[in-house]
């Protein structure tokens, strides 16, 4: 590990923040951590994390800050704030910002790190909790050739794959496109296991006949025993994934490019998150409500389904 990279902030410790900064710990870096909720971010403490009172005081004298906030407001306010972080960068620091922020938040960002004279990388993460937890996250980023080497050691640690792209802002590009596919199969599995149900055949029987062949997609067969199982342990929130698809929705409305599927799921996304499912995990949107959504009995007699 080269000695400038030692010394790591993280900003945000919540379902991603906190297992990246734990693996971090793990791999020898010394780690300094924030959150807004300050019990989200002292169990780290016990793991070896020094507990920052403020963003200021955990990115002073830091090599590397990282950014897993909730969406692009938040990391604004952390970066510009009272007690913001921004202005105790050292001359040398790199930022990585990794937060599912979209385009326009990004660019602000970039622009951002620029005026602050601040090196910046955009470099959000295709993977939920389970896969930050294993260290398996893949890892969109897009930033100068320069700072690569710098931060590649700790993009290693965190994922199973760096996927390095061109122009400032294309991981924030990159990780909507995966989002919306992941919305897509979120909602196909819950509208194909109501029909299923409506056409007298067993949900479970659906994800048998599926199984190993072409059509089987692994997150989507996961979400669809989620959904049968109602086993809605958070690795994804839907109230994260509804902000996510709003981005992409707005993306694409500014692109001038329709994404009718898109558009459909985020009512009733809203009407689960309404319902009280926003911290659960996305594969709740099957409880969304309407004139055809899968019973509650077939999501109860369907948690054997693996």
């Amino acid at each position: 590990m080269s000695e400038i990279s030692r010394n790591v902030a993280v900003l945000g410790t919540g379902t991603m923040g906190a297992p990246i900064a734990r693996n971090l710990i793990r791999a020898g870096y010394r780690v300094r951590v924030w959150n807004r909720t300050t019990a989200k971010a002292a169990e780290l403490a016990a793991a070896g994390a020094h507990l920052a009172s403020s963003p200021a005081t955990a990115t002073d004298g830091a090599d590397v800050v990282i950014t897993m906030l909730s969406d692009g407001a938040a990391v604004e306010e952390v970066m510009t704030g009272p007690a913001g972080a921004l202005p105790t960068f050292s001359s040398d620091a790199v930022w990585i910002q990794m937060s599912t922020v979209g385009v326009e938040s990004c660019t602000r960002l970039v622009d951002l790190a620029g005026r602050n004279g601040v090196v910046f990388v955009d470099a959000p993460v295709s993977g939920s909790t389970a896969p930050a937890v294993a260290g398996e996250l893949v890892v969109l980023a897009a930033g100068a050739r320069p700072v690569r080497s710098r931060v590649a050691p700790i993009f290693e640690v965190l994922g199973r794959r760096t996927l390095w792209l061109e122009r400032a802002g294309d991981g924030s590009r990159l990780k909507l496109a995966l989002n919306n596919w992941l919305a897509v199969l979120v909602e196909g599995m819950a509208e194909t296991l109501t029909l299923s149900e409506a056409l007298g055949i067993a949900p479970e029987r659906f994800l048998d006949a599926v199984t190993g062949g072409p059509m089987a997609s692994d997150y989507a067969m996961s979400k669809g025993a989620a959904m049968l199982g109602a086993d809605f342990t958070p690795g994804f929130p839907l109230r994260l994934a509804v902000k996510d698809a709003e981005l992409v929705s707005y993306a694409a409305h500014q692109l001038g490019v329709e994404l009718a599927l898109t558009q459909a799921l985020l009512p009733r996304w809203h009407d689960a998150v309404a319902g009280g499912h926003g911290d659960d995990d996305v594969s709740s949107a099957v409880t969304a409500p309407g004139d055809h959504h899968l019973s509650r009995q077939a999501r109860t007699d369907g948690r054997s389904v693996t």
